[in-house]
């Protein structure tokens, strides 16, 4: 979940790991900590038909979410960090 302050300027003021509640460390509104953002469009044949799902995951409750998969995520190096 993020929270921002200002409306002309998004100034992002806080993220908070929607699974487990904790809140992650920003400084001057720049993330000093891994962070999985979600983000689900769903359409036609679903049961949540119009609607926008956005999360924030810390990398603990990723990891956690990430070995119940019975097909894991695929890994690739990058080699230039931004």
């Amino acid at each position: 979940m993020r929270q921002y302050m200002g409306t002309e300027e998004k100034i992002l003021k806080k993220i908070v790991c929607n699974q487990c509640g904790r809140e992650l460390k920003l400084e001057n509104g720049i993330v000093q900590e891994g962070v999985f953002s979600g983000d689900a469009r769903w359409g036609y044949f679903s049961e949540r038909d119009g609607e926008n799902h956005q999360f924030d995951l810390c990398e603990t409750c990723y990891e956690r979410l990430i070995r119940g998969f019975v097909i894991p995520v695929t890994v690739e190096e990058e080699t230039e960090l931004l």
